[in-house]
């Protein structure tokens, strides 16, 4: 396989990576909506890395960075291209990118349940923060 090529997502890419997050990421998020990306893009045009082979979209992650802390959401493989090392592509352009921004550690929001994302995570070298709880509250009301 030819190592993808990753670049950051446009405007013109945002409904070609929703429709790619319905196959291939896991589940849904209150987010995932073209203004909810829209305004991704137009806040931090770096943040959203798209993996392509031979011009089709394989994979995403989004790296987000607030001048403090560096975030990683929606990393995604398409099933057909799993296994190859396309996530560890894209995690390492992320931090990369954190990297030139002055960022030091990076975290990731993984579902509980998504065993498979498990593996591909440790494999890049990250791990879960037992003492932490992730808290929320939903701003649409």
């Amino acid at each position: 396989m030819n190592d993808p090529h990753v670049r950051a997502g446009t405007p013109a890419d945002l409904d070609a990576v929703l429709a790619f997050w319905k196959d291939a990421a896991e589940g849904t998020s209150i987010s995932d909506d073209g203004d909810g990306v829209a305004r991704l893009v137009a806040r931090d045009p770096e943040s959203l890395l798209l993996a392509e082979l031979d011009d089709t979209l394989v994979g995403t992650v989004i790296a987000g960075f607030d001048g403090w802390r560096c975030h990683l959401y929606r990393l995604a493989v398409h099933p057909a291209y799993r296994r190859q090392g396309i996530g560890g592509t894209l995690l390492a352009a992320a931090e990369e990118r954190f990297r030139a921004l002055g960022g030091r550690r990076g975290d990731a929001m993984v579902l509980d349940r998504n065993e498979s994302a498990h593996h591909a995570w440790r494999a890049a070298g990250y791990a879960p923060e037992p003492q932490w709880s992730r808290w929320v509250k939903h701003l649409d009301d």
